[in-house]
């Protein structure tokens, strides 16, 4: 008989699937334990619950041995999985408060089952009285729409009129006496033939000769002007057609007033007997300077 009864439950096993292990994760607020069978599990879980101990059945699955694992956890005391005929009975030992929750991977090798506390009626009422204080506040009244469009129309008003503020203040610093009052004296403003000012300074042409100074072309009302700038901004020379066009132009200018540019380098370095801005304001007026 009992071989007639292994016999006729011999294509159910053969179908079954096999635990090969399981792992016990004990967390802080769950306990979860994961089974791994040889190939996807795709029988029944049925699950029947007592006040201190849940037993899984898992339908096409089994196991060579029993096993069996002591806990010191809130949410699981013990385990114990059986193999039976045709199916595998795992037992829990849990606490009152703690529920089941089982779920298979998505490629079906594995099982968890996880243990947690079930939620508590103050938790409920608690979270009942959050939402209920979270709606009063949602639902507090707002102010008139009529209110609010006016605030805006004011807002608007304000920076509508700092901006014309801001218009009006720039035209004032733009108009021709702060003009020229701003120009330098090496610069002056030059009218053209329908009366309008330019006053527009570009740089043609720049060369480092150390680490401070720099000898620069500066291109201004049609005329070019070769400046040393470093410590002491010296005019060197001024061209109205003769202008240098190239970068090549430029390097042979430096390169006629070499003993030049280095007099007026050793000068900057050495106590100077002579002011600097007299000496820049004569060269820019073509004045010889005597001792």
């Amino acid at each position: 008989m009992t071989k007639l009864v292994l016999l006729l439950l011999a294509p159910l096993l053969l179908n079954a699937s096999k635990i090969l292990s399981y792992n016990i994760y004990d967390r802080t607020d769950r306990v979860d334990v994961m089974i791994t069978f040889d190939t996807p599990f795709e029988g029944k879980i049925k699950q029947s619950t007592s006040s201190s101990k849940i037993v899984i059945k898992l339908e096409g699955a089994s196991i060579e041995t029993s096993k069996s694992k002591v806990l010191d956890s809130k949410f699981l005391n013990s385990i114990n999985i059986v193999p039976l005929a045709t199916y595998t009975k795992i037992i829990a030992l849990v606490p009152s408060s703690v529920k089941l929750k089982a779920s298979k991977t998505s490629d079906a090798y594995g099982l968890r089952l996880r243990f947690s506390k079930t939620i508590a009626s103050t938790d409920i009422l608690s979270s009942n009285k959050v939402n209920a204080s979270t709606n009063q506040r949602s639902s507090l009244p707002t102010k008139p729409d009529s209110k609010l469009s006016s605030n805006y129309y004011i807002v608007i008003a304000i920076l509508f009129l700092g901006i014309v503020i801001l218009f009006v203040l720039k035209n004032k610093m733009n108009t021709p006496n702060n003009r020229k009052k701003s120009n330098s004296w090496l610069f002056k403003v030059a009218n053209d033939s329908k009366g309008n000012t330019s006053d527009e300074v570009s740089i043609r042409f720049q060369k480092n000769i150390n680490d401070e100074n720099s000898v620069v072309m500066l291109d201004f009302v049609g005329q070019s002007y070769l400046v040393l700038m470093g410590s002491n901004n010296i005019l060197l020379d001024k061209f109205t057609d003769n202008k240098p066009v190239t970068q090549d132009d430029f390097d042979t200018i430096l390169q006629n007033r070499h003993e030049e540019l280095d007099n007026f380098l050793n000068e900057s370095e050495t106590p100077q007997e002579k002011d600097p801005m007299q000496v820049y304001k004569e060269k820019a007026a073509n004045i010889s300077y005597t001792v």
